[in-house]
């Protein structure tokens, strides 16, 4: 493993190193998914479309997001793979290194897209962790065709260096001609554009989406929009688990952006969503977010 990375692995490896794992924590998760549950505790009326199967898991996984109040109608799969999950190792420094076995979601296909349920959402939301199958890629563009379709907007996550660079070019392309609302960290936005400096690669994304939101960890964010640039600090707060960091801020600042906020509240209401994910273990919020952003606001 790579301290602070993802890392694919089958069913075999999955079931050994949870074997090997001591007591932990666990709980309904995913990338866009976790966004979803930010987005929903702030108010956002959200969908999630994402596989799974019909095992134990999946059915955790149905009940758990819909009990938050997200929108999930995509049927289970029979007689498939397992649901997909994800073994994360957190060191005492608050880092996460997750290993992750696909399963089910990679089935994900363009049939999968419901382009009346796309119409019906401001922004479609893609997460980078699913663009490795082609089917799945199959999907992105479904999707991202039905919501331009609609005037709607596409934001997508680049999710985690390794999914950068195993399909940079795949990635580029997509950007470049189907993103509107581009986020990513530092290392993923320098790694999509082959740049050693972030500035570099920030005004390469400005050149190709309408808006690009970048984060820096403790750094805090940078948001592009045109000639425009909002820099955002971080909310101090005590890191026990980064897990989620990235997923909870997009999450802040498209339920800000929907909701008609400014860019630089946009971005305010994602730091302080990503500083209570990251402050307990999961990453999925514990606290009252919109009488966190309430305040964060004020």
């Amino acid at each position: 493993m790579h301290k602070g990375a993802m890392r694919l692995i089958d069913a075999e490896a999955a079931d050994a190193l949870y074997a090997a794992m001591p007591p932990g924590q666990e709980s309904s998760g995913g990338s866009v998914a976790n966004s979803c549950a930010v987005a929903a505790a702030l108010g956002a009326k959200v969908a999630y479309v994402g596989k799974v199967a019909d095992d134990q898991l999946g059915t955790v996984f149905r009940h758990d997001i819909r009990a938050i109040g997200v929108h999930f109608p995509t049927a289970p799969l029979l007689d498939s793979a397992p649901t997909a999950r994800c073994l994360i190792l957190v060191t005492p420094d608050g880092q996460r290194t997750m290993n992750t076995f696909l399963g089910a979601c990679v089935t994900l296909d363009a049939g999968d897209v419901d382009p009346r349920l796309v119409a019906a959402s401001q922004v479609t939301y893609l997460e980078g962790y699913l663009f490795d199958p082609p089917a799945a890629q199959a999907a992105f563009y479904r999707a991202a065709e039905a919501a331009h379709a609609a005037g709607r907007q596409v934001a997508l996550s680049l999710s985690d260096a390794f999914c950068v660079d195993r399909h940079r070019e795949a990635f580029r392309k997509l950007v470049a001609g189907h993103v509107d609302i581009l986020f990513a960290n530092e290392v993923e936005i320098t790694s999509l554009y082959e740049q050693n400096s972030f500035e570099a690669a920030a005004e390469l994304a400005r050149a190709d989406v309408g808006l690009a939101v970048l984060t820096r960890s403790e750094a805090g964010s940078v948001i592009l929009r045109g000639s425009e640039t909002v820099a955002v600090e971080a909310v101090p707060t005590q890191v026990v688990d980064t897990t989620g960091a990235g997923d909870a801020y997009a999450a802040g600042f498209l339920a800000g952006l929907t909701g008609g906020k400014s860019l630089a509240a946009c971005g305010r209401m994602g730091s302080i969503a990503a500083a209570e994910v990251i402050s307990h273990y999961g990453a999925r919020p514990e606290a009252d977010l919109r009488k966190l952003v309430a305040a964060g606001l004020a």
